[in-house]
This record gives structure tokens, sequence and C-alpha cells, in this order.
């Protein structure tokens, strides 16, 4: 399995911007599409965004789409996730999930659910507040 480290967190003005890197050690990396989630205290773990193996392909959750933007090097074994325009209501911890036996079809991706991954970085921390 993919053991993976997120960063980039942190306290950010309402309509600032943060990018987070999730950085992915062993060999199963490039084998997967790697997702991004949030949770909220109280709620459950929500989709963000998703790239799939090749980069070629994201796909972002309706709430975010035109704010946020995945991306991936398979090289540096890294995806990002680059937000702006930031709410409050974007507050969460954020989570990057590799290892999953789902991809992306030839004409796109779609939204991904927490189980289709089994492995997750620890987290990220995102505040959005004046």
């Amino acid at each position: 399995q993919v053991r993976l480290v997120e960063s980039g967190g942190g306290l950010v003005q309402p309509g600032g911007s943060l990018k987070l890197s999730c950085v992915a050690f062993g060999r199963t990396f490039s084998n997967s599409v790697i997702g991004w989630f949030r949770l909220k205290p109280g709620k459950e773990r929500e989709f963000v965004a998703v790239v799939s193996r090749s980069s070629g392909m994201t796909y972002v959750a309706d709430s975010m789409k035109g704010r946020f933007f995945v991306s991936r090097d398979n090289a540096k074994m890294t995806v990002y996730l680059q937000m702006n325009n930031l709410k409050s209501e974007d507050t969460a911890v954020y989570f990057c999930a590799g290892d999953s036996p789902r991809y992306c079809s030839g004409r796109g991706c779609n939204e991904f659910a927490a189980a289709d991954f089994s492995s997750w970085g620890q987290g990220t921390q995102v505040t959005v507040s004046s």
C-alpha cells in the first residue's frame, strides 16, 4: 500500500488561497487515482476532487468547481489541491486517499466515495476565518 502525507494547510482569510500537497511513498502510487476528501466536525467525510492515474483527467465536486483544482506530478509522486476564493464553509481537515480499484473511464472521472480508497493520509487542517 501507499503511504500518503498531506501538507499545506493553515489559517487563511476568506477569499484567500491555499495549495495542499499530498506526497506518496510506495510503488502503488502511480497505479491509482488519488482523491481528496474533507471532514468537518460532526459530518461525514465529503468528496472534494479526484485525479486520474495519468493526471489527464480530473473531477471536482460541484460545490467547489471553479475554485478548487487538482493535479498530480507522478515524477514527484505528489498530488496537489489548489484552493482559491476560500470560504468559511471550506474549513475542514483535508485528506488525500489512494489505492483505489476504481479508475476514471475514457470519458472522464466522476465522484468517488471514501469507501473506494484503502490508503489515507493523516489529514491537514484548513481554517478559513477573518
